[in-house]
């Protein structure tokens, strides 16, 4: 079929496993989403993230559709599965959201609807041939970089707390493949848009990546510490519960092994 030839076979590859990498990224809150419907309650979980990758997925998908080359393609597929997915999710975040946090959803949809019609009815009179898939492009790279900026707060949290609990090794290093993927994309496409962004989105990774190597041995040692004092405090429960009864108690520590992280479950 047409739609898969490519001049550059790396294009067909690098955007086939980016499109394998970023699906599996965006299938990542599908636990969170499991323990929503479970508990029928979005407790303390924002709608935003997912209102804003929507909103994302949206435009490349408009930016791709604009575009001539027959690789385009594959930022159209990656995209309609984003779009699917995070909308499957605001849906399940509506019906179990209490009133205050699904009426600000509405407004943030609203808002994302409002501001993709509009940048498509600019764009659609104001440009075009060349100059509207630039226009869409640099929009579309704008949103990405304000994407990818986002860990930066998470970031901030690791460095002062010393600790890579909320910043999950796996999704860490899906994110960081999917941009270096994309940006291989970008780089044999010659798409500065594609590849732009996600050049941004490599060295956040590589930082979330060495940030867990950095502290990750340290939160092993915590939470083996943590153990520990666990360990203490029964005996001394033990000890203090036995006192009338002249028993002997011989307790074994057992802190053989390594302690899994929050970061590794």
């Amino acid at each position: 079929m047409a739609i898969f030839t490519a001049e550059n076979p790396w294009v067909l590859i690098f955007g086939v496993l980016g499109n394998i990498i970023s699906i599996v990224v965006f299938l990542a809150p599908v636990p969170t989403f499991c323990r929503i419907c479970r508990k029928k309650s979005t407790e303390e979980f924002e709608s935003v993230p997912y209102v804003v990758s929507l909103f994302s997925a949206m435009l490349w998908l408009y930016y791709a559709s604009l575009k001539s080359e027959s690789s385009a393609f594959l930022l159209i597929t990656v995209n309609s599965v984003g779009c699917a997915v995070e909308t499957i999710y605001i849906a399940l975040y509506l019906t179990y959201a209490p009133k205050q946090a699904r009426m600000m959803t509405l407004r943030l949809l609203l808002l994302n609807f409002g501001g993709y019609c509009s940048i498509l009815l600019l764009s659609h009179f104001l440009t075009e041939g060349s100059a509207r898939v630039q226009l869409v492009g640099w929009i579309c790279v704008a949103l990405s970089v304000a994407v990818f900026a986002a860990p930066l707060s998470v970031i901030k949290m690791v460095i002062c707390t010393k600790s890579v609990e909320f910043m999950p090794f796996f999704l860490s290093l899906f994110l960081l493949l999917s941009a270096v993927t994309w940006l291989l994309y970008g780089v044999f496409l010659k798409d500065l848009y594609v590849a732009g962004p996600n050049v941004l989105g490599v060295i956040f990774g590589v930082l979330q990546m060495a940030l867990h190597a950095i502290y990750r041995k340290r939160n092993k040692a915590v939470t083996e510490e943590e153990k520990n004092d666990t360990s203490v405090g029964k005996l001394s429960s033990d000890i203090q519960s036995c006192k009338g009864h002249d028993l002997i108690i011989f307790i074994e520590a057992s802190g053989k092994g390594p302690v899994a992280t929050p970061s590794q479950v």
